[in-house]
């Protein structure tokens, strides 16, 4: 028997009952935390720990008998089958991570007069709008008021306790004092008197501090209120800030408070006070908050969109951080391909390898996200992780183990900047569809690379260019073209984003964005094929139509072109790729020597 599932099973158990006293027919967990993060700590990590899906997008429907279900889009569903076997939890496919699947599900299992309970704590207050209206209008009650998983999970993790720490200049390019006047300024245009920040990104942005309280993210736990014409207050744990940068803090205006005061501060705002808050990025619970008689503005975090632009002295550090990353995988990739058919080399070999070469380059603080090494079929899940149990072997003395495709995808938080790239590499002798499948996603990543669009167009309406190709061949991928990136912060960050989303003014494209494009096409049980480099938005020439935009490829690493059908390239998609290839190398050579050099030399060479 397999404990793990055993061990679901009895946590879920153990959840039912606690409802039950309760009196709650359903309970919600999404993937959430206070802070609305991507990436939860695990205090916050139930939808896992009562699931055993490790995923990071999905939601668990638990009901007081014995069914439940997980909400997840197609970037996990092999992973989630995989993990659910045993659990008798149901998986729902759904189209995105946006879908409302659940609450339907709920309905359709609920009768009129039943009780739907979720952390008020963790719900966003625009999803929490949008569940109380739906189950309302079938006769269900959503119970929001506490925390339906108290008593339930007694292993449960305490708070992160890591220390903040300055982001310092050089790499941090605005002064905290510089960041905080612009803010009250944006208050001021809004008529907002003070201003709630809880999403982690903004406010380490903000304060320009940093911490490592979620992996991967260097991030840390905490709120913020920001007066237009008086102080601003940071809400952190306590002993998470030392004396001498209290200090520095103080100085700037800023006065540390313990965290959980968060909400009775929200409570002791004066009556006339203009709050302004980000509706997506706050939840129910700090909204109830809030006291009677402020007036409430909403709108998008103005530090939202102000850290989305980099500036000029952020975009150099950030190609200084792309080149250093570029040599790492230069090293690793001539390693590989020299070991490949020698030595013993496992998916785990990939990420280990990789991760150490990464960790060797000037301003390396750690990986911005788990290393994806997917050979074949494993490749086909677009957020596999390899674990020690069943990794895929690629390799071993006296030959590979099988023809094929190796993705991967990986990506460094440094000092200056944030690196997310995706390649794939041929094993032994790929074949002809596979080579057909590598050179669709090629053209759509060219064709998006190459893009000219007006200042202002929104990210979404991007999105065709790159699937354009992959379309005229009949293929399709699930999961959205490109992402916004940190400027050493979270390697997924807004507002922009190009996909399938439902277009919001905030997704405009302006110059300073840094943006993923990643294509991709997946073939569920044989290989997946994912292109991804980051991209920063710059002006393009103009003329009597307006100011135009274009992208700027920041990435440094060859793409590798034995895996190209080349009858299916133009020449104008060829002269991109030789153009790209040669920007590669003339960066890259100084920072390399000796064998490495020579590997970049071979896979930088022009395509005929």
């Amino acid at each position: 028997m397999d404990t793990r599932l055993s061990a679901i099973r009895l946590r879920l158990e153990r959840l039912r009952e606690a409802m039950r006293a309760k009196g709650f027919d359903a309970v919600l967990l999404p993937s959430s935390d206070p802070h609305l993060s991507e990436y939860l700590p695990g205090h916050w990590q139930a939808r896992e720990w009562f699931s055993g899906f490790t995923g990071s997008m999905g939601t668990l429907a638990v009901l007081a008998d014995s069914r439940a279900a997980l909400f997840a889009d197609s970037r996990y569903w092999e992973q989630a089958e995989a993990e659910l076997i045993g659990s008798g939890i149901e998986l729902v496919k759904i189209a995105t991570a946006q879908s409302n699947a659940h609450v339907h599900w709920l309905i359709s299992q609920l009768a009129s007069g039943g009780t739907v309970a979720v952390d008020g704590a963790v719900l966003g207050l625009a999803a929490a709008e949008q569940l109380s209206s739906t189950l309302a209008a079938a006769g269900i009650a959503l119970h929001t008021g506490e925390d339906p998983l108290a008593g339930a999970w007694p292993e449960r993790p305490a708070l992160p306790a890591a220390a903040l720490y300055e982001h310092l200049a050089p790499h941090a390019a605005t002064a905290r004092n510089a960041k905080l006047s612009r803010l009250r300024e944006a208050m001021a245009r809004q008529g907002a008197t003070h201003h709630l920040i809880s999403t982690l990104d903004d406010i380490a942005w903000l304060f320009n501090l940093r911490g490592a309280d979620v992996e991967y993210n260097p991030v840390f736990l905490a709120h913020a209120m920001v007066e237009r014409d008086g102080e601003a207050q940071l809400f952190v744990g306590a002993g998470k800030v030392d004396s001498a940068l209290a200090a520095t803090l103080a100085a700037d205006g800023v006065r540390l408070r313990p965290y959980e005061q968060a909400r009775p501060a929200l409570a002791a705002l004066p009556a006339g006070s203009t709050l302004l808050i980000d509706p997506k990025r706050v939840t129910l619970a700090l909204r109830e908050s809030v006291a009677h008689g402020v007036h409430l503005i909403e709108s998008i975090n103005p530090t939202t969109l102000f850290k989305s632009r980099k500036n000029d002295a952020e975009a150099a550090f950030v190609r200084e951080a792309m080149a250093h990353d570029g040599a790492a995988m230069c090293t690793f990739y001539a390693w590989f391909e020299r070991a490949l058919g020698h030595e013993a080399i496992t998916e785990l070999t990939v990420a280990q390898r990789l991760s150490a070469e990464r960790a060797r380059q000037p301003g390396y603080v750690g990986l911005s996200f788990p290393v994806i090494a997917g050979f074949n079929a494993n490749g086909a899940m677009p957020h596999y992780r390899a674990t020690e149990k069943a990794p895929a072997h690629i390799s071993r003395q006296g030959g590979v183990e099988a023809n094929g495709l190796l993705l991967i995808d990986s990506g460094a938080q440094y000092l200056g900047g944030t690196t997310d790239v995706t390649r794939v590499w041929p094993i032994g002798m790929p074949s002809a569809a596979m080579k057909r499948d590598y050179t669709l996603v090629l053209k759509g990543t060219i064709a998006l690379s190459q893009a000219r669009f007006p200042l202002g167009t929104p990210g979404p309406m991007l999105d065709a260019i790159a699937r354009a190709p992959l379309w005229a061949a009949s293929c399709e991928f699930g999961h959205g073209t490109g992402h916004g990136v940190g400027y050493f912060l979270n390697v997924h960050e807004g507002p922009q984003s190009i996909s399938k989303a439902v277009v919001t003014p905030e997704m405009a494209m302006q110059p300073g964005m840094i943006t993923s494009v990643e294509p991709g096409l997946y073939r569920p049980g044989r290989w997946g094929v994912r292109i991804e480099n980051l991209v920063l938005t710059v002006p393009a020439p103009s003329d009597e139509f307006g100011e135009f935009l274009r992208f700027e490829t920041l990435t440094l690493c060859p793409i590798d072109t034995r895996c190209i059908e080349r009858s299916l390239l133009r020449s104008d998609e060829v002269e991109w790729l030789n153009d790209y290839h040669a920007v590669v190398r003339e960066r890259l050579s100084p920072l390399v020597e000796g064998e490495v050099l020579a590997w970049l030399q071979a896979r930088t060479q022009a395509l005929g």
